[in-house]
């Protein structure tokens, strides 16, 4: 009788992977490919570096401008994400959090996410170049080559500095919505490179410490694959200090004020206590929980006090 039913339960779960594979795509499958969690969070970014450098520039405020920088931000980071979808497509299959998007399963011809990618792409990189500025455009092609070529196509399958190289790519869309508006990469446009930066590693890696045996079972040489849990919780502490003087530099140069001083200060340190919390738990799966979604929180969050608090010079 249990030999039977596990035949059924086979047979129904075989059926319905088949279902999923004859199934005609939808228009969601094609925003799926996209990312939009990732892209509503960076985009937040963007406009936070946008208002931070219109706030301290004494120019009257551009909404067209604002409008172009955030879509093409927006269309190359969207690129950038299904590019990504298209070179993971094999390894996706060996991932339970992954192997039934619509790309794995064969919903979607590769060939049609490939040119979907680089038409977003094509898309992006024209607003911006013609549209908002040349810099912004060099950015949004640095950062899709890095997330593409270096990051996804490269480091991603062979090192574990992939997710530090990556970081690169990750930091671009504030910087961009912050050169939307200056024209030039000023310290202001550094800071906010260097907190994204600086954010991004503790961030996924705790992603990975939660997914560690799905990403050994694909062949990801993410860092706590590689050297474990405890050198992954090192490394993200050292990241975390240094992301909290950084991110406490927009005030020290005059771009934001005591609200935002605050706010930086007591994230960062909540963030830090909780991965030195690290080292003593015997449950390293709930604490890595703890970090993402603290990580999660922390950027929207910090952006918002940023916009909130810009100063007007």
């Amino acid at each position: 009788m249990d030999k039977q039913l596990s035949m059924d339960a086979a047979a129904v779960a075989d059926a319905t992977d088949a279902q999923a594979v004859v199934r005609k795509a939808t228009w969601k499958d094609f925003i799926h490919l996209a990312k939009p969690g990732i892209l509503f969070s960076n985009i937040i970014t963007a406009f936070g570096g946008y208002w931070v450098a219109w706030g301290n520039s004494g120019e009257t405020f551009d909404l067209t401008l604002m409008i172009f920088a955030m879509l093409g931000t927006l269309l190359v980071m969207a690129s950038g994400c299904v590019l990504n979808n298209y070179l993971d497509r094999d390894l996706d299959t060996k991932m339970t959090r992954t192997r039934k998007r619509a790309l794995p399963t064969g919903v979607v011809d590769p060939r049609v996410v490939f040119w979907y990618g680089i038409a977003l792409g094509a898309a992006g990189l024209s607003v911006l170049c013609l549209l908002v500025n040349p810099l912004s455009a060099l950015l949004g092609v640095v950062g899709l080559l890095v997330y593409v070529f270096i990051y996804t196509a490269w480091l991603k399958r062979t090192s574990p500095l992939s997710t530090t190289i990556g970081a690169i790519s990750g930091s671009m869309p504030p910087v961009i919505g912050y050169c939307a508006v200056t024209g030039q990469l000023d310290m202001g446009a550094w800071i906010l490179f260097g907190i994204l930066f600086f954010w991004q590693p503790p961030h996924f890696w705790a992603l990975g410490m939660r997914r560690k045996e799905e990403y050994r079972a694909a062949g990801f040489p993410l860092l706590p694959v590689v050297h474990g849990n405890e050198v992954t919780k090192m490394h993200m502490i050292r990241f975390l200090v240094m992301l909290v003087p950084v991110s406490l530099l927009l005030y020290a140069y005059g771009y934001v004020g005591e609200i935002y001083l605050v706010a930086a200060i007591a994230l960062g340190l909540a963030w830090t206590f909780i991965g030195l919390a690290g080292f003593k738990t015997t449950d390293d799966d709930n604490w890595a929980k703890k970090m993402f979604v603290f990580s999660i929180n922390y950027l929207p969050i910090l952006f918002i006090v940023m916009i909130i608090d810009t100063i007007r010079v």
